[in-house]
């Protein structure tokens, strides 16, 4: 009975002294998990911080990019500027002044222009407007590298020195030199020369450039960033006496006691090869505080690309570690006071905890059951309701991956969902990702919604998106998402710009009458006094013959204005018997000069007794003007254009061929969608073969067309066939 007890599970003081090891377990399980959970949070703190650093290097890196982008671009566009190129004074002193003022905020210093026929400098600096120079020794050697015709379009950068003019050790300079050519055009110049002209140089000042950006950086409540170049010499750093100092050497001057080999290490393997980590290092010192510090430092290449070689600036934001053990050491406080509480509720309340727990579980778990239901539902119904909307639904993390998207939306991607989910937005909403990245950071820093439209290309077709932005917030008000809804507005997109190209188009069409009528004017008084003459003047003398010439000529001038009037006028579509071979040489009269001029050979074999069709000459006419003039677009400097009629088996075809380049793979299934057009900005709307294709279409014609490019065939050019049935009845009308 005693042995029963001692031993049986139930007996009260066995429960005790089973209660009591579990107790002393327990706490002892408590007390490591704390010890290691201590420690693991120093790490995640200290990975963390580190990782903040690494991030604000690689935001300061690519700033200071960008400034020398800009540079880049500024000292570019002044190189294609006519005045630049032919010396055209004093549009040349002007140009230079308008840019100067846009680059000197980002440390440009000084603009000069070397003229390679006067050997003349133009010189701008801050303070001074424009004004010449002499050549100097060092401008004879960039002179020399701009003549050099493989050079062309590229940007020299110099090392970094010493600004010589003001001696100033903090204050490092670098030039960047552009070679310049003639080969822009302006009235003065209508034909590039082609000759080089000389070479453009921007003076920067480097401390200034990276220090604006910089100084700025605060790492935890006292760390910086400081730069180095690709040669180790400090191009800004926090101590200002290391400005144009050897990074290798500046530290070991200043605190000789102290091995800086580790840092020495980071700098030569990983800074100065381009890469990008974090680690940590000791050093002698910090602001004002000295003595041997354990600094985090997280850093990131600055790219610069040089036609001779990658210049590999590098930026680094450092921190003493104890910035992270004051956060540690708090955690730690807090995380022990909680263990004794722990401690004290396990030793004087487990039992009824025990209790209260065993009651309620029982309890919570029928509510859980309850509540995970209700939310499976109501989960559901969202989901459903986000999976069947016609609109791209997805959201975005605060590093711009995507973290979920909609069913709708992966279709519109033609990708599955684990091709897109965990990618960069601007890896999937191409070519205008960044943009949506730009926005949704800003909507993480200030919580503020944004909408905006954008492009998007999917299979090398472009759609148009309205999308709205907006921050998902948790419990706390801190954002952990953003949401976005793009809706396809392609088709309203599409129609603004037809709109759009339509009134330019009818403008222009009105624009022609009126000038088509301003030349008929004088045309027939040339005509009318020439009449006159000849009935004043001997037939057979030689001033009679001077005048028929004249009559002959201003004759043919009037007939071609009155064609263009009747082509340009506007009339109200009326169907009637067409003559297809009298279109085309309506048309051929109308562009016979730029024909000629153009140096094109006309090859016609047109169909005699060609049948006659129904259909409105005025528009076919519209279609073979457009198939004609991109014909002669595509022979610049001459070839020959074909054109043949013939009529076979209840159909006309025509038939325009060229003998230029031929059409691209890559646009000939676009050639017929509406604005799209490789003709340079200004000299095509991109609607020519839209409207004609409509036109045919309209005519229950069939219109295609074959191509060959150089790569294909040593024969080039394209040939547009069109097909139009003998009778036909036109759309939504009987006849």
């Amino acid at each position: 009975m005693i042995l029963i007890e001692k031993y049986h599970p139930f007996n009260l003081r066995y429960f005790k002294f089973l209660v009591t090891v579990m107790m002393i377990t327990l706490l002892g399980m408590v007390l490591i998990l704390g010890w290691l959970s201590i420690k693991k949070i120093k790490e995640i703190v200290t990975d963390d911080f580190n990782q903040q650093q690494l991030l604000l290097a690689k935001h300061a890196a690519s700033q200071i990019e960008n400034s020398l982008d800009l540079l880049k671009r500024e000292l570019t566009l002044l190189s294609l500027s006519p005045a630049i190129q032919y010396s055209e004074k004093p549009a040349l002193k002007n140009r230079m002044n308008i840019t100067f003022s846009s680059v000197k905020h980002e440390g440009v210093t000084e603009i000069k222009f070397i003229e390679n026929k006067t050997k003349r400098t133009y010189r701008i600096i801050e303070g001074e407007k424009c004004f010449e120079d002499k050549i100097y020794e060092d401008d004879i050697e960039f002179l020399k590298w701009a003549s050099v015709e493989e050079n062309k379009g590229k940007i020299l950068f110099t090392d970094i020195s010493i600004c010589e003019e003001i001696k100033e050790p903090q204050k490092l300079i670098m030039k960047m030199i552009s070679p310049v050519w003639q080969i822009s055009i302006d009235e003065a110049h209508p034909v590039a020369t082609n000759q080089f002209s000389g070479a453009l140089i921007f003076t920067v000042d480097v401390t200034h450039l990276v220090s604006k950006i910089t100084k700025k950086i605060r790492s935890g409540k006292t760390g910086y960033a400081w730069v180095i170049d690709n040669k180790g010499i400090f191009l800004y750093h926090e101590e200002k006496s290391f400005i144009g100092q050897n990074a290798f050497e500046a530290r070991a001057g200043k605190k000789p006691t102290i091995s800086f080999a580790r840092i020495n290490e980071i700098q030569k393997e990983k800074m100065l090869k381009g890469l990008e980590g974090k680690s940590w290092y000791i050093s002698g010192w910090h602001r004002e505080v000295e003595g041997e510090i354990k600094k985090l430092i997280a850093y990131a290449p600055i790219k610069i690309a040089n036609q001779q070689k990658n210049f590999i600036w590098s930026i680094a934001v450092v921190a003493p570690i104890s910035e992270v053990e004051g956060a540690i050491h708090s955690i730690q406080s807090q995380q022990i006071l909680l263990q004794g509480i722990i401690i004290v509720i396990i030793l004087f309340g487990g039992i009824f905890i025990n209790f209260i727990l065993v009651t309620w579980s029982n309890i919570l778990e029928k509510e859980v059951s309850r509540k995970t239901t209700e939310l499976k539902k109501t989960e559901e119904r969202y989901k459903n309701l986000v999976e069947n909307a016609e609109d791209i639904i997805f959201t975005v993390d605060n590093e711009g991956k995507i973290v979920s998207m909609n069913k709708f939306g992966t279709e519109c991607f033609n990708r599955n969902e684990s091709e897109i989910v965990g990618r960069n937005i601007s890896d999937i909403f191409v070519p205008d990702g960044v943009i949506l990245m730009i926005n949704i950071k800003h909507i993480f820093k200030t919580g503020e919604s944004k909408q905006l439209t954008h492009r998007v290309t999917v299979d090398s077709k472009d759609f148009w998106l309205n999308t709205n932005l907006r921050a998902l917030k948790d419990d706390k008000g801190n954002i952990y998402s953003v949401l976005g809804i793009a809706r396809d507005i392609t088709d309203r997109k599409k129609m603004e710009e037809q709109s759009y190209y339509t009134e330019k188009l009818a403008s222009l069409g009105t624009l022609s009458a009126g000038v088509a009528h301003e030349i008929n004017n004088p045309l027939t008084i040339i005509l009318g006094f020439t009449d006159i003459l000849l009935e004043k003047t001997p037939p057979d003398s030689d001033q009679y013959e001077l005048l028929k010439t004249i009559e002959k000529h201003a004759t043919n001038a009037k007939r071609i204005v009155e064609q263009l009037l009747s082509f340009a006028r506007h009339k109200e579509p009326k169907k009637e018997n067409v003559n297809i071979n009298d279109c085309i040489e309506t048309v051929l009269s109308i562009m016979n000069n730029t024909i000629k001029i153009s140096n094109i050979e006309i090859n016609k074999k047109l169909q005699e007794d060609l049948p006659l069709i129904v259909g409105y000459p005025e528009e076919l006419q519209q279609v073979f003007f457009n198939i004609i003039n991109n014909a002669v677009h595509a022979m610049k400097g001459g070839g020959v254009l074909s054109i043949s009629t013939k009529y076979k088996n209840d159909w006309i075809e025509i038939l325009i061929s060229d003998t230029g380049s031929g059409i691209k793979k890559e646009h000939r299934q676009r050639i017929f969608d509406p604005f799209f057009t490789t003709k340079d900005p200004g000299k095509g709307t991109g609607l020519g073969l839209w409207v004609s294709y409509n036109i045919i279409k309209e005519h229950n014609g069939i219109i295609n067309f074959e191509t060959k490019t150089e790569e294909e065939s040593n024969k080039t050019g394209t040939t547009f066939i069109i097909k139009l049935p003998k009778l036909f009845t036109l759309n939504n009308e009987s006849g």
